[in-house]
């Protein structure tokens, strides 16, 4: 309680629910007990509860080994656990992803339960595939041809955010598979059929004809069901750079340096290279620029990945998504930068601003155990 007031913080945390298994649920744990341990030289001062699934427990997963406690949870697809925004709920509830309906409905909940992530607005303005890609129009980031050319109606929120209307959102979606091919025909072939809220491989075809647009579009469809499906023009030759951004909840956003995820194998990213050197210094730093008036337009807080396509021939750049979340390549980041992004992330679910946290006072070349102002634009 006294480090989180005398750190300009307003909410302790003291008890973590981890939604998710696997090396992303143990990256958690690791990082935040190091963290803990470095802090009050006592690595449990925050536990963790964690959910697991029959699965898991069958196998004895190592993140469940090194929980303080688990709660079992149904097996089978995320939908049914780790996805499943009313479980995780009842599970916070009871016990003390990536989906917009998360951090409102723990803000709605009668217990005290804080999101450790972005709010339920800005993830719908920027986790969403074609929210995000109007957002960037608006901001005038340069996109890559697609459903949603010349797109840029968004409106302020109450909370003066930029959010995206669904009259505009409905314009860049595609309807069906006739309305789709229309597109890819005015876009040029070879095109992308992606779906809104895939990720991972899946909801992502690539179409170099007209005869397999069908095909392909009717796949993606059922590789993500429910999702709206969009269409974008392939960039050939290009590179797939990311800015890994870390914003508090004063409106302060800050670039923590790039990766080159370009080597992949059916859209997975296999290879992550920290800092990116394939793109010049400038160019990288208008990347770096616009990712983080992303950030502050839509009043983005915690981490986050904004993704661009980089034309080496060219020299130019395209906003490709945001990643409204840790990504688990976030390790690299770490490495050339010195900030633990969990603990980080924890820290600005605390209420506390981007210059008190140790680490990135120590990037900025600034007293680590100071408490003064840093000016994050160089101005």
């Amino acid at each position: 309680r006294d480090f989180v007031k005398d750190h300009g913080g307003h909410t302790v945390i003291t008890r973590v629910l981890i939604a998710n298994n696997g090396i992303a649920a143990v990256k958690e744990i690791r990082s935040v007990r190091q963290w803990a341990y470095a802090t009050f030289g006592d690595e449990r001062a925050i536990e963790f509860v964690v959910m697991a699934t029959p699965e898991d427990l069958k196998v004895n997963a190592e993140y469940i080994r090194m929980a303080d406690q688990y709660v079992e949870v149904p097996g089978g697809t995320n939908n049914n656990n780790y996805a499943n925004v009313e479980l995780i709920v009842d599970v916070a509830e009871r016990t003390g992803a990536h989906n917009p309906l998360l951090p409102e409905s723990l803000r709605s909940s009668k217990s005290k339960i804080v999101f450790i992530g972005p709010p339920g607005s800005a993830m719908r303005s920027l986790g969403d595939k074609i929210s995000s890609t109007i957002v960037a129009q608006h901001a005038e980031v340069p996109t890559m041809p697609w459903s949603g050319d010349g797109i840029k109606d968004t409106f302020l929120n109450d909370l003066g955010h930029l959010e995206v209307p669904d009259n505009a959102y409905q314009e860049a979606t595609t309807h069906s598979m006739e309305q789709g091919l229309k597109q890819a025909l005015r876009i040029g072939f070879p095109v992308m059929v992606k779906a809104s809220e895939g990720g991972g491989g899946k909801g992502i075809r690539m179409v170099s004809k007209e005869a397999d647009f069908a095909s392909a579009f009717y796949q993606c469809q059922a590789e993500v069901p429910g999702s709206p499906i969009f269409i974008m023009k392939l960039a050939g030759e290009s590179r797939h750079l990311e800015v890994q951004v870390l914003a508090d909840q004063y409106g302060n956003a800050i670039s923590l340096f790039g990766r080159d995820c370009s080597v992949q194998r059916r859209h997975q990213k296999i290879i992550e290279e920290a800092p990116v050197s394939i793109a010049k210094p400038e160019t990288f730093e208008k990347m770096e620029k616009a990712a983080v008036r992303l950030a502050r337009l839509v009043g983005y807080v915690s981490a986050g990945t904004v993704e661009y396509l980089y034309t080496p021939a060219d020299d130019k750049f395209y906003f490709l998504e945001l990643n409204p979340r840790l990504q688990v390549e976030h390790p690299t980041t770490e490495m050339v930068s010195g900030v633990n992004l969990p603990a980080a992330q924890l820290l600005v679910s605390m209420g506390i601003p981007l210059h008190r946290i140790r680490e990135i006072r120590h990037l900025y070349g600034m007293d680590p155990n100071g408490t003064s102002a840093i000016d994050f634009e160089f101005s």
